[in-house]
């Protein structure tokens, strides 16, 4: 009995878990108000509230690191193209 009560914990820790990933893209759509982003794939990802909007622009080439929570792509790190390399 312990055994499958260790089994289905075990089963409801993995199914809640976040999982990882990686994209890069241009921006198509920054919405100011729901804090996403959309990339020209039509992914959408929602953004932390200390993130600087005003420095994404649509065009923008951008590299994303999030997690899957809650079926929401959640950004947990980006990178934005060097402006002094122009």
């Amino acid at each position: 009995m312990r055994t499958l009560i260790g089994a289905v914990a075990a089963t409801l820790l993995l199914s809640t878990a976040a999982f990882a990933g990686q994209t890069e893209g241009l921006i198509k759509k920054v919405d100011k108000d729901a804090l996403t982003l959309t990339l020209d794939d039509g992914k959408s990802y929602k953004l932390n509230a200390e993130t600087d909007l005003d420095a994404l622009k649509p065009g923008m080439d951008i590299v994303i690191a999030y997690d899957v929570t809650n079926g929401e792509n959640v950004v947990t790190d980006m990178e934005l193209p060097d402006s002094s390399a122009n």
